[in-house]
């Protein structure tokens, strides 16, 4: 089957970081940038071989994601069906950034999602059963907005927004919310929408779609038989770019959505199928510090490891984060004021690397990343090609 790929959607403006949003409002007199908040574990060492069949041509070409990180291997030969082994399933997890900087990016994932889909399905022969989930970096994308609320009042009596400490947080985060269409005593989370880990339906705040996505399936997924597979995929993967939360934690996100026992178990039940691979795609402009996601690079390996219990080889992560720290990195230092550039991801590219030749990172800053997705197909064969399902 080729899916019905829509046409090309129209660019997202870009938006500005949350420190730039606070930024200029704090130059108007009426803003706060919060240290972040959490709590992790983990050294900071790199995935070492980066090899690719591209890898040998340097990563400074702004136009493409190239793979940076790749082990090497022998390439797979296809699924033999006699051969008790091979997949005809795959699990897709995107886990995308809704921070103020993520709008082109997100256009970009968009717009090479199609392609990727649908060389995946030609590689491991055509099967076309496939699971797609989307999820962002943060719980509920409004969660900031009822203190703004709670303290609003008080500030704008004593003439306060932007005088005291107390204020400026509160007035700063009132217009992020009412721009994303927060409305104080009204605006609610949603059921699973607004859990952590668990697959967008509905994206909402600055930038994002700002609909039900009304999957076909009446999940938090979408599978093959979405009428239009990639107008509902552009819906989810716009998550928009106004998430009130103090950091990103997109580890968080990810080892939330697949593990038993957390809240999005239940909103993601049916997602994961024993007898599939998964494919785990990571986006964000920002390193996963200490003090953002819970864990560590092992931990959260682990955690992908026992969800497929205990078989790493199911697994197979792609990582688009920045590279500005590898030689030939394209990425520029992140800059709140212009939304621009990436930081360096280290603890992302070990957590990447710990699947070896089944782990491949690209820059989070090229424009066009179908070079990068559609150099990870063989990597995927391959893992497809040396699945045995259990049971």
């Amino acid at each position: 089957m080729t899916p019905p790929w829509s046409p090309r959607a129209p660019a997202i403006r870009a938006l500005p970081q949350r420190g730039a949003i606070l930024l200029g409002l704090a130059l108007a007199g009426c803003a706060d940038v919060r240290p972040p908040e959490g709590d992790g574990l983990g050294a900071d060492t790199t995935a070492a071989n980066g090899a690719s069949a591209s890898a040998s041509d340097e990563a400074g070409h702004a136009d493409t994601a190239d793979v940076l990180d790749v082990g090497q291997g022998t390439m797979g030969s296809g699924f033999d069906p006699d051969s008790g082994k091979g997949c005809d399933k795959v699990d897709f997890l995107f886990v995308v950034d809704n921070s103020g900087s993520m709008a082109d990016e997100q256009q970009a994932l968009i717009d090479s999602f199609g392609p990727f889909v649908e060389a995946i399905e030609d590689r491991v022969g055509d099967s076309n059963d496939f699971h797609v989930m989307v999820v962002d970096v943060d719980a509920w994308v409004f969660g900031e907005c009822p203190d703004a609320c709670d303290r609003a009042a008080t500030c704008d009596a004593s003439n306060n927004c932007g005088v005291t400490d107390e204020c400026l947080f509160p007035c700063a985060l009132r217009e992020v919310c009412n721009d994303g269409g927060f409305t104080c005593n009204q605006t609610m989370p949603m059921a699973c929408e607004d859990v952590m880990g668990a697959g967008v339906q509905y994206p909402r705040g600055i930038g994002a779609s700002n609909v039900d996505c009304a999957f076909a399936t009446g999940r938090s997924y979408m599978d093959a038989n979405e009428p239009d597979l990639a107008a509902s995929f552009a819906c989810a993967a716009k998550v928009g770019t106004g998430s009130s939360a103090d950091t990103e934690q997109p580890m968080d996100a990810l080892t939330q959505a697949v593990m038993a026992g957390t809240a999005a178990a239940s909103c993601n039940e049916g997602f994961l199928r024993d007898d599939a691979i998964l494919v785990v795609t990571v986006i964000t402009d920002e390193n996963d510090e200490p003090d953002d996601s819970t864990g560590s690079p092992q931990g959260w390996y682990q955690a992908l490891k026992d969800a497929k219990h205990g078989d790493d080889g199911a697994v197979v992560v792609l990582g688009l984060v920045g590279d500005n720290d590898l030689p030939g990195g394209i990425c520029q230092p992140l800059s709140i004021d212009f939304a621009t550039g990436a930081e360096p991801a280290p603890r992302l590219r070990e957590f990447v690397g710990l699947f070896g030749e089944r782990g491949l990172v690209g820059s989070v800053c090229a424009t066009d990343y179908a070079p990068f997705f559609a150099s990870t197909i063989e990597a995927i064969g391959q893992a497809c090609d040396a699945f045995v399902p259990p049971g």
